[in-house]
């Protein structure tokens, strides 16, 4: 039987549960908010440090890999993406950071400058503490907790006062003024818990009997009449089921699987949709197109002093005293997000604004989701913020229950060669200034030995990674390759929009969540008002 409904949500992650709480605020709106993965309730997703036991769990992580990736020596590279009510903010690092104004302006699309958004970043958040809150460029009282760190490190100190040594400006807030400098990262947490979307917006939205939240729900395809969406086709409990839309169907799936889902709906590249015997509803080559994502390689630093995660993982007793303070204070590492320091350079002294990252981690390990290293150590890492190269997404099957194919690209210009090889130098000059050295026994990874361009290439090919930013794929803009309009509705096509990070034109510089979020709530208002504005 056909469920019916005014507007349905295809994705329960950072854009669609803030959708679902705007939406459904108005009582006439039946809105219904379908989520392929499990409720929230695995207790490492509210721990913050629990990101690194989510972070290959089927469970809640649909856990993708790419193709071999050509300038990586043919390396899959691991693709976690949220499979749970909050989606990818319940299980991802938590770090808040919104970008710089110049990446929303560069997107010269009408409606969407920096200017235009931050009073959605704003009325999303609500800033922990009375030093930002509520100023000219933080929000208070809104659905989703940013705070800072739960207590100071001495080795994020010592690394913060290297970079100031090494030339770069103390910076106190990412979000703030300007993006340059080292400091502490802020986080979507709340006294030590995480505030995922579904924690912060959906929680108390579910309470309203007109929004209906189905979970492990697998959307399937999109219905349409024409070109008309009405509906969406899902699997519940091995059972198939439609649900009408008498208003529109809205994709929040993010850059993995919106394209997937519009592709398998017969939205996408004719000649793919035709190899895999779906007919074609549009023939649109830009879904799926033009992937960007954050590329990252990291430094490993043996430490002098047993003062890491490492040491604290490494004696039953410290473990102990761990969660032991996490329990009363709300205070320690289990409070910390996947980047507690961190920072924001310049290459070039010319450069009008910072195009490289550092996340400072007070852990080391070979790889993401496997085990500590059994010594003392810490981790620095670079990730170029605005990469020239782009990849694509698409289906390798009509079975929605087969991944796409996810290519990358990484590395595919000079230019995002040398912006890595340049950054790794200015990470290590800052990691040879006089505050950190007596922390650093050796350089444990890639070792001093790599020095020249040819050995920074060798060891990004073998070991560089993704830092977990996709995005791009369902582009918003005026050309014939955009697939949404300034409005996010789908062009060529009636009642469907998506809101989600593919449709970014550019990937922001910095942590995508914060971006994602203020663009549901710029979305909502859309929606509400077709003429913009904010409600609120």
């Amino acid at each position: 039987m056909d469920r019916v409904y005014d507007t349905i949500i295809v994705g329960a992650g950072s854009a669609g549960c803030v959708l679902a709480n705007r939406l459904s605020a108005d009582p006439s709106r039946r809105v219904l908010l379908l989520e392929a993965g499990p409720r929230d309730t695995d207790p490492w997703i509210h721990i913050p440090l629990g990101y690194g036991k989510l972070f290959n769990k089927p469970s809640v992580n649909w856990s993708y890999w790419s193709e071999p990736e050509p300038q990586l020596n043919g390396r899959k590279i691991f693709t976690p993406r949220g499979k749970v009510l909050g989606g990818s903010s319940s299980i991802n690092g938590l770090v808040y950071t919104r970008g710089q104004p110049e990446d929303f302006d560069d997107w010269e699309t009408p409606g969407w400058s920096f200017g235009e958004l931050l009073p959605y970043f704003k009325r999303s958040q609500d800033q922990v503490g009375q030093g930002l809150r509520g100023d000219a460029l933080h929000g208070k009282d809104g659905p989703l907790a940013v705070s800072d760190q739960s207590e100071p490190h001495q080795l994020c100190d010592a690394f913060i006062e290297a970079a100031v040594q090494a030339g770069h400006p103390r910076n106190p807030d990412f979000n703030g003024p300007q993006q340059e400098g080292a400091g502490y990262q802020q986080l979507t947490a709340r006294n030590g818990r995480r505030c995922s979307t579904a924690t912060g917006f959906l929680r108390s939205a579910e309470k309203r009997a007109n929004l209906t939240v189905l979970t492990s729900a697998l959307a399937l395809k999109i219905l349409f009449a024409g070109k008309q969406a009405n509906g969406v086709e899902y699997e519940q409990q091995h059972k198939k089921f439609t649900a009408q839309a008498k208003r529109e169907v809205i994709l929040c799936g993010g850059a993995i699987n919106t394209p997937q889902l519009l592709q398998l709906s017969g939205v996408g590249p004719a000649a793919l949709l035709r190899e895999h015997g779906i007919a074609v509803v549009l023939d649109q080559p830009g879904v799926g197109e033009h992937l960007q994502d954050h590329f990252q390689a990291r430094i490993v630093l043996k430490c002098t002093q047993p003062i890491t995660v490492n040491d604290d993982m490494q004696s039953w007793w410290r473990m102990a005293r761990m969660g032991l303070r996490y329990a009363l204070l709300r205070k320690g590492p289990l409070t910390v997000s996947a980047g507690y320091a961190g920072g924001f350079w310049r290459t070039r002294p010319e450069l009008k604004r910072p195009d490289v990252q550092t996340h400072f981690l007070t852990f080391s390990l070979d790889r993401m989701g496997e085990q500590l290293h059994p010594f003392s150590g810490f981790t620095a890492s670079i990730c170029q913020l605005r990469p020239s190269s782009r990849g694509s997404v698409r289906i390798r099957s009509a079975d929605p229950r087969t991944p796409p194919a996810i290519r990358y690209n990484y590395l595919a210009t000079e230019h995002d060669r040398h912006t890595m090889i340049e950054g790794m130098r200015v990470l290590r000059r800052i990691l040879e200034q006089p505050a950190i050295r007596p922390y650093i026994d050796t350089e444990h990874l890639p070792g001093v030995q790599v020095q020249s361009d040819d050995d920074w290439l060798a060891y990004f090919r073998d070991t560089g990674s993704t830092i977990y930013h996709p995005s791009c794929t369902a582009k918003m803009g005026t050309g014939a390759d955009a697939v949404v309009d300034s409005q996010l509705r789908v062009k060529g096509l009636e009642g469907l929009r998506v809101v989600d990070a593919s449709v970014m034109p550019a990937v922001v510089s910095g942590n995508t969540n914060a971006a994602v979020i203020a663009i549901a709530e710029k979305a909502a208002d859309l929606i509400h008002l077709p003429r913009g504005g904010i409600t609120s």
